[in-house]
């Protein structure tokens, strides 16, 4: 299964906890030095991955290997080349932002531990808060912390569990530069997160997992293209016209949000399809309050790809 100049090679992936299976038949491979996002609903199997290609709990079936090395047989190798930071501060509030990265640089056997602290806090620019207890940060400063912990032991993977999580819109793009000045650096990084747009700004390649199987694969652009050229979002008078548009539409790849009374139909952009669309509604006497047209967003491919799923599910 080993494939050259990759740095994660996943293949038949599986694991069940009890009767419920978590993940089927997973496949992907990761290529060195890029960042792979990997989406998906809660519940989908995201976090059983991570936990699996970071040697946490075993898989029931199938192979892994990490930068060349099988997570199965060599678990202390991939300990070496890779670090994970997850949804939650690692960090101890106690002690300094430099006690904790020299204490990390001690159990990683760092022969200047003290040396490599001040050198990541100077690159995650938290030199001047150095000496001050993490409890006084802010949540942006201690996920930059939390990073920087992961770096102690330059690694050749890291992980990052939904690494912006509970962050300020300012913060999270203060994140974001941070993850693509690490990839500019070298290091391949597999992304989890429940932010859309930050999969679409950060990744090199992004893989929707649904109900423990990866149903789509490629960049944002190639995603997107699902959805044909084009599509017209839709904003109902109120729930039963939703429910009379969503029924006569039903030929069409569709994604709604029922609350807001809004439907989103992705069409091939052109003029005739349009025509046909409105006449169906206008016919069928269905109340729009208002509608524009838009080109497809990765929201758009996500929530429509669900939509198909749970739609083929529901008919079995």
């Amino acid at each position: 299964m080993l494939k050259q100049n990759m740095s994660i090679c996943v293949s038949s992936l599986k694991k069940s906890y009890g009767n419920k299976k978590v993940l089927s038949q997973v496949n992907f491979s990761v290529p060195g030095k890029t960042v792979y996002a990997l989406l998906g609903s809660n519940g989908a199997g995201k976090t059983t991955t991570i936990r699996i290609l970071t040697g946490q709990i075993k898989a029931d079936g199938g192979e892994v290997l990490i930068e060349g090395h099988d997570v199965l047989k060599s678990p202390e190798k991939v300990r070496e080349v890779i670090s994970l930071t997850g949804q939650f501060s690692a960090v101890d509030d106690a002690l300094t932002g430099k006690e904790n990265l020299v204490i990390m640089g001690r159990l990683r056997h760092l022969a200047e531990p003290e040396k490599r602290a001040l050198e990541l806090l100077n690159y995650f620019e938290l030199s001047g808060a150095a000496n001050q207890a993490v409890s006084t940060y802010s949540g942006g400063m201690k996920r930059k912390l939390d990073i920087a912990m992961s770096l102690v032991g330059n690694p050749k993977l890291i992980f990052l569990d939904e690494p912006t999580t509970g962050l300020d819109p300012q913060s999270r793009h203060s994140m974001w530069e941070l993850i693509r000045e690490l990839k500019r650096s070298g290091v391949t990084i597999f992304l989890t997160t429940q932010y859309l747009e930050e999969a679409e700004q950060l990744a090199d390649i992004i893989a929707i997992l649904d109900r423990g199987e990866i149903i789509a694969e490629g960049t944002a652009e190639e995603l997107k293209a699902y959805l044909l050229d084009g599509a017209v979002k839709f904003i109902f008078e109120d729930a039963e016209s939703l429910e009379n548009a969503k029924q006569i539409l039903k030929h069409y790849k569709t994604a709604s949000v029922s609350e807001e009374h809004q439907l989103t139909v992705y069409t091939d952009g052109k003029a005739d399809t349009l025509a046909l669309i409105f006449h169906g509604l206008y016919e069928n006497q269905v109340k729009i309050r208002e509608f524009s047209q838009l080109a497809p967003d990765l929201e758009d491919v996500f929530l429509t790809m669900i939509s198909e799923r749970e739609g083929k599910f529901n008919e079995k």
